[in-house]
């Protein structure tokens, strides 16, 4: 017989604290970032109205991640929420000592904002901020990830990783559940510089989890090289549950080599304080809810997924590496945390999107020096790695092109679509991407193929992993000419139309771009005069013959 549908908790209004968490609330400096750790931000999305809580028993296995999939199939991107599961249980009808959170960084634009503590408008001077001024984080003596510390037997005893509600993610299709929002945290072999991942775990039992990299330039994957070439093992810590200024470091871009801690730490304004760990020579974040330590073995791998994919597709078993856990810590009724993923549009890819947005335009502008780029769009549906549209102001001869080979090269696996549009084009609507592929691009002279891309959870790819068969395609959709105008009423006469529409009473609009016509430089002083004697009322004079 089937379980009954979950019910939803509606949030408490904004100012009123829900019960059940137990610490107070810090008064935190206006301009600060306000969160000290994943609680504190938890209070300000109840709030804000953003956060639901399910106070009924969920089986995290089974219906926990499709309650939370059905608003990203069925409700508006700004109507998403983030979830918070009080009572999960299983098949067997476990409990927990710990709670859910699923959604929680991303499910909608207003969620993002409000977990880097700015306007929607300011998120991009934000992550500015953090990539011009990096703020290395401070070691302190202890934290409240340590409230809990469970090694050697106790730690089995205990359950280890399996004594906390990690959700199947894809169920009737995933072969276990998976660590989706874990940061692996690790240091280069050789000059012990950090980086921290969001990569996904398959949980193997309880002192045991699988690593999947998606491709061999991952940092984590360097890094395991490293200790391959030297025959050593690679120590790495998971955290689960951080504030989100260090979620959000460890899923964007970053330069190898560059800490993550010290990104975050530039997001936030202030040092991330972290504690060391109790079995790896690592540090982690000390307001954690829970911190998974362990050791790899760069040259032992074993079967690991299939796993519903951002692709949208359920990818294949691969041989993949395994963290062999030494240590866990948490704090008491510690707070999961899992991305909703798989089949965008997700959590995932909308945490992608603006972070690899911010850092693709930066990149175009200040290291590649093409200031006519103004913005750079990816595309959920394409997981945010597949499909760019860049948009550029006036761009002299040969910048178009330029953007797109800079985009392609920025990282070998990202980029199979990358189309450059002007900027009377919005990126972000595919219906003005179409209109400008179909009427400013021809195919033998503005497309190009590179081969040799290195393939992404991509099926169309060659299924050995090789990039024989892979490839990228740049499409220059600018006009290489001046064109006529567009074939809209120019702007006095849609405004004029506007306030018409208004006092009519009219449903309320929602315009896209264009919604007026405008002159784009082959059109003369005639076609003007003789357009504007046109609305006077007058005819074309009579040609001569």
């Amino acid at each position: 017989m089937a379980a009954p549908a979950a019910t939803v908790h509606i949030p408490p209004s904004a100012g009123r604290r829900p019960a059940r968490f137990d610490e107070e609330a810090p008064v935190a400096d206006p301009g600060a970032y306000p969160y000290r750790d994943l609680r504190d931000y938890l209070h300000t999305l109840d709030g804000e109205g953003l956060l639901h809580h399910v106070d009924r028993p969920v089986d995290k296995d089974a219906e926990l991640v499709p309650l939370v999939r059905l608003q990203f199939r069925g409700l508006p991107a700004e109507q998403r929420r983030a979830f918070h599961f009080t009572h999960p249980t299983d098949a067997r009808r476990r409990t927990y000592r710990g709670s859910v959170l699923i959604g929680g960084f991303a499910a909608s634009r207003a969620v993002y904002a409000t977990a880097l503590a700015c306007p929607p408008d300011a998120v991009a001077d934000r992550w500015a901020t953090a990539f011009d001024h990096p703020v290395e984080p401070e070691t302190v003596a202890t934290g409240p990830c340590k409230e809990h510390v469970l090694t050697g037997r106790a730690l089995l005893d205990a359950g280890g990783v399996t004594a906390f509600p990690h959700p199947v993610s894809t169920p009737g299709f995933d072969p276990a559940p998976f660590l989706t929002a874990a940061c692996w945290v690790t240091r280069d072999p050789e000059d012990g510089t950090y980086n921290l991942g969001i990569y996904r775990g398959m949980i193997k039992g309880p002192d045991r989890v699988g690593l999947q990299m998606d491709t061999p330039t991952q940092h984590i994957a360097l890094h395991l090289a490293k200790a391959r070439r030297a025959g050593r093992r690679l120590q790495a810590a998971l955290v689960l549950g951080a504030v989100p200024a260090v979620g959000f470091s460890a899923a964007q871009k970053v330069p190898y080599g560059v800490s993550e801690y010290a990104i975050a730490g530039g997001l936030m304004g202030r040092p991330l304080d972290v504690v060391r760990c109790e079995t790896v020579d690592l540090v982690v974040p000390a307001h954690a809810e829970i911190v998974i330590e362990g050791e790899i073995d760069p040259t032992h791998l074993e079967s690991e997924g299939p796993f519903g994919e951002a692709s949208g597709y359920m990818g294949p078993r691969t041989n993949s590496p395994v963290l062999e856990v030494t240590a866990v810590t948490h704090r008491t009724a510690p707070v999961v945390q899992a991305f909703i993923s798989e089949f965008p549009p997700s959590e995932s890819t909308l945490m992608r999107k603006i972070a690899f947005e911010n850092v693709y335009l930066r990149f175009l502008r200040q290291s590649c020096n093409i200031g006519s780029v103004r913005r750079v769009v990816t595309h959920e549906y394409g997981t945010c790695n597949m499909f760019f549209v860049i948009q550029l102001s006036n761009p002299t001869a040969g910048q178009a092109r330029q953007a797109l080979y800079a985009t392609s090269g920025y990282e070998a696996s990202m980029g199979k679509t990358i189309i450059a549009v002007d900027d009377d084009i919005d990126p972000e609507d595919l219906d003005a991407v179409v209109w400008a592929m179909s009427f400013r691009m021809q195919p033998a002279r503005d497309v190009t193929v590179l081969p040799g891309k290195l393939p992404r959870l991509d099926p169309s790819a060659a299924t050995d992993g090789s990039v024989a068969s892979s490839s990228a395609l740049l499409i220059d959709a600018t006009r290489k000419a001046p064109y006529p105008p567009t074939s809209l009423p120019a702007r006095p006469y849609m405004e004029r139309a506007r306030a018409l529409w208004d006092d009519l009473g009219l449903p309320p609009l929602q315009l896209a771009t264009p919604w007026h016509g405008y002159e784009l430089g082959a059109w003369s002083d005639e076609d003007r005069r003789a357009a504007e004697a046109a609305v006077r009322g007058e005819l074309p004079p009579r040609a001569d013959h």
